[in-house]
């Protein structure tokens, strides 16, 4: 059971081709977006679609997969964990991210 204390799995469409930083240390870090689509009736019995944006990143050997085989609109199968952090921007603005931490990616859909 301690498996699932912070677990996300989401299937979706990456909204923009993946970013791709290598570190002073070597390790590789991949930025990225996906949209997940949910449909529903509402009171009045019409069809609402809805698109959430999550943010991603990954590090390491996932980030190197992603990089190699992933781009703009591709649909992916992740699994991993919320990250929850803050910064100071530069006009003294405290910001929060939350962000999902990859450790598995599955690439759905057919080769183009």
């Amino acid at each position: 059971m301690n498996a699932l204390r912070n677990k996300v799995q989401l299937i979706g469409n990456l909204g923009i081709a993946p970013e791709i930083k290598t570190l002073e240390s070597g390790r590789k870090l991949a930025k990225m977006s996906i949209a997940t689509n949910e449909s529903y009736k509402n009171a009045k019995g019409e069809l609402v679609k809805e698109t959430q944006w999550h943010n991603l990143i990954a590090w390491g050997k996932t980030a190197d997969i992603i990089e190699k085989y992933l781009k703009k609109g591709s649909e992916v199968a992740i699994d991993g964990k919320l990250i929850n952090r803050n910064y100071t921007d530069k006009e003294g603005v405290k910001r929060y991210v939350t962000e999902i931490e990859v450790n598995e990616v599955l690439i759905l859909g057919g080769k183009e």
